[in-house]
Formats: C-alpha cells, structure tokens, sequence
C-alpha cells in the first residue's frame, strides 16, 4: 500500500492536489466568495472549469508517464473517478455540512467540466501519436 502510495504520489503529484484543492474549495467554510454578478451562471461556469482542468490534468500527467494508454484506466481514472468525486462533494455538502448546499446542477456542470477536459486530454494523446518517434524496434521493421 506505502509503495503505491509512493508511485502515485510521484507520476501524479498535481492531479493530487488538484483533488484536494477541489475538496477543499468544496466543503471548507471559506466564507462569503463574490462570484462576478453580472455573468450569468458564473458559479456553474466556475464549476466546469474546475472539473475541467482536474481532468485534463490527469490526462497530461499519465500521458507523461505512459507511452501506450491503457484505455480502461483512463476511463475510469480520468473520466468516472472525477465525475463519482463530484457527486460525493455535492452529497457531502447537502448531508455533511451546515453551510453548503449541494445542487444537481453543480454536478451536471462538473460533468460538463469532466467531458471538455476529457476531450481536450484525447486531441493531446492524438497529437502526441501523430508527433512522436516510432520506438527503434518500430523503426527496424
């Protein structure tokens, strides 16, 4: 468990954080944040970007560490486990907390966030495939 920890910890270290911020910025009490007024669903904007970039980022950090993608861990690593997360935080602040909510629509938004991130991270694997140098057995065939 200390080893996996370990190697987590060192191929995704800004995926981690990226989490815990997130975590953070969900059910700490923070206080009174002014989200801009004058745009319209800018607390749902905010909620995609974040998603957003939980995603992409995970999606940078494995494709830096993995030459091939196994597609099975991206789905669930890059795609379910974001999207599970954010139905935990929005349940936590509906059940756990005194001084959030949690609404459908910030899940439908993370979602969202989840989705753009996804399909940002993909067009980047497809520009490193097109890009990279064929390994050198590829090369002797």
């Amino acid at each position: 468990m200390r080893l996996m920890l370990s190697i987590y910890l060192r191929r995704y270290p800004f995926s981690l954080l990226t989490v815990l911020l997130i975590t953070a910025l969900s059910l700490l009490p923070i206080g009174s944040v002014e989200i801009a007024k004058d745009v319209p669903f800018a607390d749902k904007w905010t909620h995609m970007v974040m998603y957003g970039i939980l995603t992409l980022v995970i999606w940078v950090e494995y494709l830096r560490h993995h030459r091939r993608i196994q597609r099975s861990r991206l789905i669930l690593f890059a795609f379910i486990a974001p999207i599970a997360m954010s139905g935990l935080m929005e349940l936590l602040q509906a059940y756990a907390t005194t001084y959030r909510s949690g609404e459908w629509l910030d899940l439908a938004a993370n979602s969202t966030g989840v989705c753009l991130g996804t399909a940002i991270g993909y067009g980047l694997f497809l520009f490193r495939r097109k890009t990279a140098k064929p390994a050198p057995e590829e090369q002797a065939s």
